[in-house]
């Protein structure tokens, strides 16, 4: 397989040893500093991680659908596009730009934990942390309903009509394209022996291979009932019967009841300034606030005087994670379970505090947890944006690749095994409980600029989203990179901080460095106790929309570690 996690990075290299970065207008195609262009147009813009889903949205958009419809049809393809990474078995979180009433709209539709199961559950079974997989991960899946909220308050279309695309697809088959067919084979050699998974994902008992044409007809069928039938038959209809019977079948907890009990949460988005633009999360029980932590940490120093690429630049990056990531591991959990201390988390005054633990020439090997007062009160990412203003920043996951490999008999979706991330710690904000909601990686992006619509962004992978959500930040308002170079600049992830699972940073975790940067750095970086490491596959996905106030434009960009495509009409 062709490796497209570094074709445009390689492209990039002389930016980062010293070559001025050349403005796009003045730039000649061929010359080793060019990456792709970003895409303009007026009326719409969509971006996701499969070409075809990118299509299906603009053809929504045209129809006269909104931003919110096209978001869903995407949604609903990459379910069966891209199973690696999305399916109506996961869960579901979204950013919403109203251009009405110019303000922003955030949704929780992440599941939660059945009712049946308890920590002494697997407290009696002498397990330390939740298994990955089967039955005991297996969470509510949120993303149908989340999709019916989304149409109920900003749809246009019927949600037949939004849904139609997808179903025609799963029927008639798609050809897969590289970076999934990769991903997808490495998930049947780990999930096969679910019941019901290589029924419907190893047609012929294998994976699918690139450009092979893929039928889920049993996807079909279910995307039909929805259809026709609404939200009501996933969760109180005979999808949940299907769901419950299969959990209780092969040994699981999850019941109708579960379901029938679920609904997803209207949330205010959280901001913070960095540089006079507003970066907006949602607030826990995602991880969403660690971006806004890191940033207020970073927003002292100087950046743009640093470069791109150099040793300070990532040391002082790579600490500022650090920091915000102990209070990740300590603090974000369900706030229905518990008060958590949010404001002051992402406070002005709180960075001040913790930055002085930051020291500027040298690693650490592990931060204490902050002490702020309490006070009451593997994934697909996708945005478009309509013709009325409109934009949506949408991610959706089953977490793990394929999620938990229980696909129940004839519906061709995996359910999600997102109950890993809870904590078996008693005491702990993140602890494992009935009807409780787990900690939660994947998180919508999106930013304001003087109080307007400015750019629906995210970043897939993990630990690794805030760190994406800082670095396109960085990207754009300090080393002035635009929106395609934002994203397929080389990226840093540092892993092994102390998790919301429980485990604790050991020597001060291990920095993954993508291809590109330069030697001298990685020396430099060593010399100051950084444990550097290399790997493939942990740097995210980026997708992303601009409003270009000036001229009334859309700018979109899809980055080229995936399979993905921005267009507009």
């Amino acid at each position: 397989m062709t490796n497209h996690r570094f074709k445009v990075l390689i492209v990039l290299l002389p930016l980062l040893v010293g070559v001025p970065m050349v403005d796009g207008a003045d730039r000649s195609v061929g010359e080793t500093f060019a990456t792709r262009s970003e895409v303009i147009a007026a009326h719409g813009m969509a971006a996701t991680s499969q070409p075809l889903a990118t299509q299906i949205a603009i053809d929504i958009l045209k129809r006269g659908g909104s931003a919110v419809d096209a978001a869903i049809a995407a949604n609903a393809a990459l379910g069966l596009m891209e199973p690696t990474g999305a399916g109506i078995g996961g869960d579901l979180f979204a950013i919403v730009w109203e251009e009405k009433s110019r303000r922003l709209w955030g949704l929780n539709a992440s599941g939660r934990s059945p009712r049946s199961l308890t920590l002494q559950y697997f407290l009696d079974e002498g397990m330390k942390k939740i298994p990955s997989h089967g039955v005991l991960p297996v969470s509510v899946p949120g993303a149908v309903d989340g999709w019916f909220e989304l149409h109920d308050r900003f749809g246009r279309l019927p949600m037949a009509e939004i849904l139609q695309p997808a179903i025609d697809y799963a029927r008639d088959g798609f050809p897969l394209s590289e970076v999934i067919a990769n991903g997808w084979a490495r998930n049947a050699q780990v999930l096969k022996a679910y019941a019901g998974f290589a029924e419907t994902f190893m047609p012929g008992g294998r994976a699918p291979a690139k450009g092979e044409i893929f039928k889920n007809p049993r996807l079909a069928r279910t995307y039909s009932r929805i259809a026709a039938e609404g939200r009501e038959v996933f969760y109180r209809g005979s999808i949940a019967k299907e769901i419950a019977d299969h959990m209780e079948q092969h040994g699981g907890f999850l019941t109708a009841a579960d379901l029938a009990a679920h609904r997803s949460e209207w949330v205010e988005p959280l901001g913070t300034d960095y540089r006079g633009y507003t970066l907006w999360e949602l607030p826990p029980n995602g991880q969403g606030i660690a971006a806004l932590q890191i940033l207020n940490i970073l927003e002292s120093f100087d950046l743009r005087k640093m470069g791109f690429g150099s040793a300070d630049h990532i040391h002082t990056f790579v600490e500022a994670k650090k920091l915000a990531y102990e209070d990740r591991a300590r603090f974000y959990a369900d706030p229905d379970f518990g008060d958590l201390p949010v404001a002051e988390l992402i406070s002005k005054e709180y960075a001040a505090t913790r930055r002085k633990l930051l020291d500027t020439e040298r690693a650490a090997a592990s931060y204490p947890t902050g002490n702020p007062a309490l006070e009451t009160g593997d994934t697909v990412y996708l945005t478009v944006a309509d013709a009325d203003g409109n934009m949506v920043s949408l991610i959706q996951s089953n977490y793990r690749g394929m999620g938990s490999g229980i696909t129940p008999g004839e519906l061709g979706f995996v359910l999600q095994d997102r109950g890993e991330l809870f904590s078996l710690e008693p005491g702990h904000p993140n602890v494992y409980a009935p009807g409780k909601r787990p900690f939660h990686t994947i998180i919508p992006a999106f930013v304001t600029r003087d109080g307007y619509r400015y750019l629906s962004f995210g970043v897939m992978g993990g630990s690794m989203q805030p760190q994406g959500h800082v670095q396109i930040m960085m990207n754009l308002i300090d080393f002035d990179m635009n929106l395609q170079e934002a994203g397929d600049a080389p990226r840093i992830h540092h892993a092994g901080s102390s998790q919301p699972t429980g485990e604790r940073m050991r020597d001060g975790g291990k920095l993954f460095l993508e291809t590109g940067f330069p030697p001298e750095t990685e020396r430099t970086l060593e010399a100051r106790g950084h444990r550097l490491g290399r790997r493939p596959g942990i740097y995210g996905g980026y997708q992303a929309i601009m409003w270009d106030e000036q001229h009334k434009v859309y700018i979109g960009a899809s980055e080229s570690r995936k399979d993905g495509h921005a267009a507009g009409y």
